[in-house]
């Protein structure tokens, strides 16, 4: 059962003794989040947030979320081009660990109402870009999760031996992600702080003075630690339509060496999360939950019959030109949502944030419109998967796998009589795109 207004407000000034609450008003859904959260209004005009866990997995979250957030020291924070939350006090509420913390101004958007183009998706993509490129002694110096590439391929194994223990698991989907695991290539990465699979939902944004979503804040900390990048890019299955240029905006914003096979990686811990709820599901011994999930492993084996386990990380010529026509020229390098977020109603922040956000009619008015997915089923999207992997494996083609431009010494011109040469002309164009020339 949901904490009334008065809990939470109280909540408030036993982390904060000194300060007076006037007002108090529910910020969650209160369906099916993991929080009791709240926005409390303080006599010196300061609006926070306090959260209260409502279960043991919550609480432990929530008390890796406080320390996170305390890792961000000022240097740290002054890196970033968005807000993280403060943490302003803690107490404890009916023996969960309580939070208060700054308020963070601004609206959100589900994964599933993520538009393509310029906008939200660029936005998106750049601002996971930028964390993933914070240094990893923020992780290191605050004790949290710090896991290699060989770690985490070993994490999906167990969960993979799990998944199949249950004796429910599809077996299209077993020999898939068998196939997947055991390719070498697929887990050569190089390690980044990670959010620990954040989605849209934990970001705020904002309309720039040319009206273009912007974000201006990241909620959601409580995951991080060193680990796959791609994890917190496996929500952008749930976002089809924005999903290429979500993935391009994150390569082109990132200042580390490129990775042929991340859109591979999310596209696999995204299907992966099927198995974990399988999982899951048979630990709280609910056949109802079991069954769930049952039907959305089958539902997924069916839309992946198709589909290769794992797309090379080459790529052809023809590719590389055909690639090379939509990627701009500047690019310099390459069933339970509780279970993930606070649920806040988006409704009820908005009411909180009037003053802030004056004119919030307009604001963001197309780029938050709903995308009409009435034939999404998750996972099961035709089509998006090789486009997206061919778009994240271009960037990450080897220098040394093209032949060097050569000059007149060698009788070669970089000119019209080069391109005349079909061959010269596909791998200067695969220069061109992955920025060799």
């Amino acid at each position: 059962m949901a904490r009334s207004p008065l809990t939470l407000a109280a909540s408030v000034t036993s982390a904060l003794p000194r300060v007076v609450v006037t007002g108090v008003g529910i910020l969650s859904e209160g369906v099916s989040g993991r929080y009791d959260s709240a926005i409390a209004e303080l006599e010196d005009g300061r609006r926070v947030v306090v959260r209260v866990p409502v279960d043991d997995d919550a609480d432990r979250d929530l008390r890796a979320e406080a320390r996170a957030l305390t890792a961000l020291t000022a240097g740290v924070r002054a890196v970033l081009p968005f807000g993280a939350p403060d943490v302003l006090g803690q107490t404890s509420v009916d023996g969960r660990h309580t939070l208060v913390q700054t308020l963070l101004p601004g609206y959100r958007v589900d994964a599933g109402h993520v538009p393509a183009g310029r906008g939200i998706a660029t936005a998106l993509g750049e601002a996971i870009a930028q964390v993933h490129d914070l240094p990893v002694t923020v992780v290191r110096d605050a004790g949290l999760p710090m896991l290699t590439a060989t770690q985490v391929r070993d994490d999906a194994e167990r969960l993979l031996d799990r998944a199949e223990a249950t004796g429910e698991l599809p077996f299209g989907l077993l020999r898939r992600w068998s196939t997947a695991l055991a390719s070498d290539a697929l887990w050569r990465f190089e390690t980044t702080i990670v959010l620990g699979g954040v989605d849209p939902a934990s970001f705020v944004f904002e309309d720039d003075e040319d009206g273009v979503p912007v974000v201006t804040g990241l909620l959601s900390w409580g995951g991080v630690g060193v680990g796959d990048p791609a994890v917190d890019l496996r929500w952008t299955s749930s976002a089809p339509e924005a999903q290429g240029d979500i993935v391009e905006a994150y390569v082109r914003a990132s200042h580390r060496a490129p990775d042929a096979q991340l859109a591979e990686r999310a596209r696999l811990h995204a299907e992966l999360e099927f198995a974990r709820w399988l999982v899951h599901a048979h630990e709280t011994g609910s056949r109802e939950l079991v069954a769930d999930a049952v039907a959305l492993l089958s539902s997924l084996d069916e839309s992946v019959r198709d589909q290769p386990a794992v797309i090379p990380g080459s790529v052809s010529a023809d590719e590389a030109i055909a690639a090379s026509s939509r990627v701009p020229s500047t690019l310099s390098g390459p069933v339970d949502t509780s279970m993930h977020t606070d649920t806040f109603d988006p409704e009820t922040l908005a009411s909180f944030l009037e003053d802030e956000a004056r004119g919030a009619e307009q604001q963001g008015a197309d780029a938050t419109v709903p995308i009409e997915l009435s034939g999404w089923t998750g996972l099961a999207v035709e089509d998006t998967g090789p486009t997206l992997n061919r778009l994240a494996d271009d960037g990450d083609t080897q220098a040394d796998a093209i032949p060097a431009r050569t000059d007149a010494s060698d009788g070669r011109r970089d000119g019209a009589d080069a391109d005349d040469d079909p061959d010269e002309a596909a791998r200067n164009a695969l220069r061109r795109w992955t920025g060799t020339v």
